[in-house]
């Protein structure tokens, strides 16, 4: 199922001016994840990302969270294409969801076109959209655009920024980047391009907030490669389970690279990161001796000292190969003090609590966990503080958005701006459906909303359910849930006993006293209303108030009340399922 959170908006005048150029994002403003950027003019649009991001605690049971993408398919005529920066799901997860909505071509990288393909092959496989495979170089025109694909460094291949030339003036999407001058495959960010493009004069740039507070320089991936080192030096008599993010490419070749080295076999855990060496190797952004791969059955052939094996998890998903360790119910892996795990990741805000409990249940199996704040055994992708003012220096641009971040992060990113020049009233702190709108011969403003905000999705099921769902589930998972259901006939005379069942309802005194009055309670209720014509909402009412006496009289509780009631009709049953809930 999914669910609507949407932000109020106005009438949009903006479609009916014709030589205006607006720029607004669907999600990434304001939030890590959920990127999607739409550029406009005319009757012409193009769409940039197309991202998830993972709930918080306030949403139990959501899996995903992905754009609420309603303006985009009212308009779907119009957009000329979705470009996809790279392959991270956070730029490229909602496609399932999106992509059959729009009917549109995608345009990619060769890495992340076909990262893209094996994602929409699992999840909708009837949907064969228009691919088309660019290059970090080349120059596409569609329509009134005309795009320019810049090399970035990141922690996946293939990485690219964007120079978008449109009739009002050139914008430049950064994507998400880093300077890194010694990258694992030794594509570096394109200094060169993004100097030109400023040469050339850019109207606005937009540009990843992520690290804009923090100083100085984002470290090199390469360090990663002696870090590895050093903890298979000091673990050379263990077992070592590694986990990492499935599409960090460059990680997985050093894991690869150092397990060579050190003569262990190396085995991969999980579909995902199985699906995407194999894509990777194939594509040749992945170079591993198939000498030291070995399937994840045949472990036991291998003593622990001879093995890595490489899985995912590291953001604590539940049923992800590390967590499924962490809780003993692995069936290839049971885990000991005989072993040691790496956890080579960030935690994406939002996940700390499920990476936490993930690394306290596996202290718990006996073995070591080495993770982040311990031993520096990640480096991150994004450009830090210092990073962020070459890119302004080079750009020179006219006027800037920050996007990709947390609201502070792009609060600092705006600081950054002004220090290299930018004056304040020409930088935009905007939120999802701020529509920031260029127009020759007079300066930009936010004039405009669009529709915006996120759909939670749960499952596999796409009905649309309201608001008040989320709010029901908080509550049951706080407060519990207490059902009571009644037979009765066509007078409201009881056919037989009550029965009530409780879960996650907390009794603070002698619980067998308890449920002898919510007994009674909810009896007294059904023969309050006997005795003529059957109404099933009074009878509801009447005993949830009843019920509702007793819990608040012993213990306060403020679980909510299921009243299931079942009548028998002359020469029929007729089950009442429609279950009415009510929060006290």
């Amino acid at each position: 199922m999914n669910e609507k959170i949407t932000r109020p908006h106005r009438k949009h005048s903006f479609t009916r001016q014709k030589e205006r150029l607006n720029f607004f994002a669907m999600g990434g403003l304001g939030e890590i994840g959920k990127n999607m950027y739409v550029i406009e003019y005319k009757n012409e649009i193009i769409v940039i990302d197309c991202g998830l991001k993972f709930p918080d605690n306030e949403l139990p049971g959501i899996d995903y969270v992905v754009p609420d993408v309603t303006y985009l398919e009212n308009n779907k005529s119009k957009i000329r294409a979705l470009i996809i920066t790279h392959g991270h799901e956070d730029h490229m997860g909602a496609m399932p969801y999106v992509v059959p909505r729009l009917n549109v071509p995608i345009y990619a990288t060769k890495l992340t076109l076909g990262l893209i393909k094996n994602k929409l092959q699992d999840e909708i496989p009837e949907c064969r959209p228009d691919y088309n495979e660019i290059k970090a170089g080349e120059i596409i025109e569609l329509g009134s655009f005309k795009i320019r694909f810049i090399a970035v460094a990141h922690s996946i291949p293939d990485s690219v920024a964007l120079s978008i030339d449109t009739p009002i003036g050139r914008i430049v999407h950064t994507g998400d980047f880093k300077l890194d001058s010694t990258p694992i495959d030794g594509r570096i960010t394109d200094f060169g391009a993004f100097a030109e493009e400023g040469d050339k004069g850019v109207l606005l740039l937009t540009s990843d907030s992520t690290n804009a507070e923090r100083p100085g320089f984002t470290p090199s991936e390469k360090i990663i490669s002696g870090t590895l080192a050093n903890l298979f030096r000091a673990y050379k008599s263990k077992r070592i389970i590694i986990s990492s993010f499935a599409t960090n490419i460059h990680r997985i070749q050093q894991v690869a690279d150092t397990a060579a080295k050190f003569n262990r076999k190396l085995a991969l855990l999980g579909r995902s990161m199985l699906r995407n060496v194999e894509l990777s190797r194939d594509l040749g952004y992945l170079k591993i001796d198939s000498k030291i791969l070995i399937p994840v059955e045949d472990i036991w052939r291998y003593s622990g000292n001879q093995l890595v094996i490489m899985t995912t998890g590291s953001q604590g998903e539940p049923f992800s190969g590390l967590v499924t360790m962490s809780r003993g119910e692995n069936k290839a892996i049971s885990l000991s003090e005989h072993d040691v795990v790496f956890m080579l990741a960030s935690i994406i805000p939002g996940n700390e609590k499920l990476v936490h409990g993930t690394i306290n249940r596996l202290f718990a199996t006996g073995c070591d966990v080495v993770y982040e704040k311990d031993k520096n055994v990640h480096v991150s992708g994004h450009a830090s503080s210092e990073e962020l003012k070459i890119i302004l220096n080079l750009v020179r641009p006219q006027y800037f958005v920050p996007v990709h971040g947390e609201y502070r992060h792009m609060v600092r990113h705006s600081q950054l701006a002004q220090s290299t020049g930018i004056a304040p009233r020409n930088i935009f702190l905007m939120h999802n459906g701020d529509v920031l709108t260029f127009a020759k011969g007079s300066p930009p403003k936010i004039r405009d909303r669009v529709q915006s905000g996120a759909i939670l999705v749960d499952g596999n099921a796409t009905s649309e359910i309201k608001s008040q769902v989320m709010k029901e589930r908080r509550e049951i998972s706080e407060d519990g849930v207490l059902v009571v259901a009644a037979a009765v006939d066509d007078r409201g005379e009881l056919l037989s006993p009550v029965a009530i069942e409780t879960q996650g309802v907390f009794f603070s005194d002698d619980t067998h006293g308890i449920y002898n009055e919510l007994y009674a309670a909810a009896e007294n209720a059904v023969k309050e209303l006997s005795g003529g014509r059957v109404s099933i909402d009074a009878l509801k009412r009447t005993i949830k108030t009843r019920i509702r006496d007793v819990l608040r009289r012993h213990n306060s509780s403020f679980a909510v009340v299921l009243p299931v009631i079942s009548v028998k009709r002359p020469g029929y049953y007729y089950d009442d399922l429609s279950y009415e809930k009510e929060f006290f």
